[in-house]
């Protein structure tokens, strides 16, 4: 990897440790000679990306990162035009509603809203990548594919996962069970699969102007409350948030174009 790639790696790496890591971890991560990462992590303290709170310590990300972030959304009309959908969604259903765009074959976590008020509460700690083989989101998107692009991508993430639901597929068929079942009625519905006690339904996203998926939005919840009948109630609702962020952000630039 070129310096630029390493210290994006660096980034990606501390993103998914909240209280940060040691020099040494970071390097054994990423297969980088530590006196390299020595010296990307320094450039990344300079320019403010990254913090060590003593000599020694482990490195973190500052705020900075949130704050670029944050900015871009509101620019490129997230927050004021997608995140009211999301936002009403959550509330009709009770539930934890997450919006994930596509890029480049990946799936990523863009925005989220937690409509239950109270009781049981599903709002997991997930890094932005959406695992295709074991979520509604990964079912959802995965259904928009021809089949050989849809391996493909899972393949190339990777077909296992440290720890999943008892119902995740453990085969390429069984994966592509669930595929077909969302192809065929426009819904993926998932029960204990991406976690135990868990239960989700996701749909896409599509471009109003090229007609391929750009997204997925999923409702998740406790299994308890997350039944096929309390689905069959949420389908229309959903199916009308996609309608919705197609409308509205088809041509944002947080969508591909392509």
């Amino acid at each position: 990897m070129q310096a630029p790639d390493r210290s994006v790696s660096i980034i990606e790496v501390l993103a998914r440790y909240s209280f940060g890591l040691p020099l040494s971890e970071i390097a054994d991560q990423l297969a980088i000679p530590r006196s390299a990462t020595h010296r990307l992590l320094a450039d990344l303290k300079d320019d403010g990306y990254v913090r060590q709170d003593y000599d020694g310590g482990a490195y973190r990300l500052t705020a900075k990162l949130v704050a670029l972030g944050y900015s871009f959304l509101s620019t490129a009309g997230v927050s004021s035009r997608l995140q009211p959908i999301i936002d009403k969604l959550a509330e009709q259903t009770g539930e934890l509603v997450v919006l994930a765009v596509v890029d480049r074959g990946r799936l990523l976590r863009l925005l989220k809203a937690q409509g239950a008020r109270g009781g049981l509460l599903y709002n997991p700690d997930e890094g932005p990548d959406v695992y295709l083989a074991a979520t509604s989101n990964g079912h959802a998107y995965l259904s928009t594919l021809e089949e050989d692009l849809a391996l493909q991508l899972v393949a190339r993430q990777g077909f296992e996962h440290e720890s999943v639901g008892k119902n995740a597929p453990k085969t390429f068929r069984e994966l592509f069970d669930y595929v077909d079942r969302a192809r065929k009625t426009g819904i993926a519905r998932i029960f204990d699969v991406w976690v135990d006690g868990t239960s989700a339904m996701a749909a896409p996203v599509y471009s109003s102007v090229t007609k391929a998926a750009i997204g997925t939005i999923s409702v998740a919840g406790p299994t308890i409350r997350m039944t096929d009948g309390r689905m069959d109630d949420f389908t229309e609702l959903l199916k009308q948030a996609c309608r919705e962020i197609a409308d509205t952000g088809s041509a944002l630039p947080i969508f591909e174009r392509t």
